[in-house]
């Protein structure tokens, strides 16, 4: 699979418009490793053309993501992070005016 060959929709705001791939690579379903697997995985699928990844703080995958996209740019898969599309989600726990902030602000770090 290329990343050309995947199917693209077209996001707009009042400022500017982007592609999104509609097909994303999840990495939900990795639990209770290092990281290390998640990173691996991450950066096959780049090399598989995906470029849409869909993480959430509490899959505990967002470090390795971020990992395995600094090691892509360094082996040349990516020429930038722009090339990405990077989908998180706030949690139902974090879902409280005062939380709201806090729970992004983690997931960005």
């Amino acid at each position: 699979m290329s990343a050309s060959k995947i199917p693209q929709v077209v996001l707009k705001s009042s400022s500017n418009q982007c592609k999104m791939p509609v097909i994303a690579f999840g990495t939900a379903a990795v639990t209770n490793n290092d990281g290390e697997i998640t990173k691996t995985a991450v950066i096959e699928a780049i090399k598989s053309g995906y470029r849409h990844f869909d993480t959430a703080l509490i899959y505990g995958s967002e470090e390795a993501l971020g990992e395995a996209i600094a090691e892509a740019l360094q082996l040349g898969l990516i020429q930038s992070r722009d090339e990405l599309f990077i989908t998180s989600k706030l949690w139902l726990t974090d879902n409280f005016p005062h939380l709201v902030l806090p729970g992004l602000q983690k997931s960005l770090q």
